[in-house]
């Protein structure tokens, strides 16, 4: 396991935290996620998922990655 730390920009709510986690919390590997405005921190299974992956799952959800 490993965690993984994505700095986001546009997000300015709650609505905006919950957008993220769904968008996380949706890909296969992730163990847990604690997203609150502007940072995502995330545990993962390293062999299921990468970095990428999640940063292009929040780009596709509507936010920017900082960084």
């Amino acid at each position: 396991m490993a965690e993984v730390r994505v700095k986001i920009d546009g997000m300015s709510c709650q609505h905006c935290v919950n957008n993220v986690k769904k968008a996380i919390d949706a890909l296969a590997g992730i163990v847990s996620s604690d997203v609150t405005k502007g940072l995502a921190v995330i545990q993962i299974d390293e062999k299921a998922v990468s970095k990428a992956k999640i940063e292009n799952a929040i780009i596709d959800a509507g936010y920017k990655i900082i960084g």
